[in-house]
């Protein structure tokens, strides 16, 4: 099992439409790239110094699953949409 995190800060500017919109599309991804064993984002509820925004967590039955998702045409569309809403993203993953 390969479980894969992100987490993103958002631009100041960015909107909470906008903010709303990434998580959609994130969440639309589910059925639609196949290898996907499990799926969940959300908005951050604390509001800590040290907290994102958006946090992701999705796990994969392998490296190559989580390679299939990754060049995907979908997840590369809504990747391209984190870059441009986030001042910053951080990811690990790791094998459990």
């Amino acid at each position: 099992m390969l479980t894969h995190i992100v987490c993103w800060k958002y631009k100041a500017e960015v909107s909470d439409e906008e903010m709303q919109g990434h998580v959609a599309s994130l969440k639309a991804l589910v059925g639609v790239v196949p290898g996907i064993e499990s799926f969940a984002v959300g908005r951050d509820i604390l509001g800590l110094d040290r907290s994102f925004d958006t946090g992701l967590v999705a796990t994969f039955a392998d490296r190559d699953a989580l390679e299939s998702y990754t060049v995907h045409p979908e997840h590369q569309k809504v990747a391209e949409l984190g870059k441009k809403l986030a001042e910053r993203a951080v990811s690990v993953d790791f094998i459990s």
